[in-house]
């Protein structure tokens, strides 16, 4: 389990690794979709797919707060599915094969997975309250 290893950053997460290499993906392909769908497809699964690992990261930095942590991890679980969302749209249009579609779709079902997981059980995550002793 991830936890148990001494995670201090989140691009240590294999969660935030894998979602790197969707939005890389997801860039490398969208490359050759028409030029009508800068503004629309392309430019929409560019977003989300990049902004699965912002909401990560921000997750991370605010693991203080377990509801606030649960709700960003959530919020990259959003973008996530919005990703898969145009990836079938892509798939539809015929812009991305189906195995291509097929296996970047996959990459994604594995980082919502990994997603739930730290949201259903965040307490390896959230940071440990230090209570300091004052002297008055």
């Amino acid at each position: 389990m991830e936890p148990s290893r001494k995670i201090q950053h989140h691009w240590q997460l294999d969660v935030f690794k894998l979602s790197r290499e969707g939005a890389k993906r997801f860039f490398e392909l969208s490359k050759r979709f028409p030029k009508e769908e800068t503004y629309s497809l392309t430019d929409q699964g560019r977003r989300s797919s990049r902004s699965v690992g912002a909401q990560i990261a921000e997750a991370w930095r605010r693991r203080k707060y377990e509801a606030v942590f649960v709700n960003k991890l959530n919020e990259a679980e959003g973008e996530a599915a919005e990703t898969q969302v145009w990836i079938m749209h892509a798939v539809d249009c015929k812009y991305l094969s189906t195995t291509e579609g097929r296996e970047l779709h996959r990459l994604y079902n594995r980082v919502l997975g990994k997603l739930v997981s730290m949201g259903n059980n965040p307490a390896p995550w959230i940071l440990q309250k230090t209570r300091e002793l004052r002297r008055d």
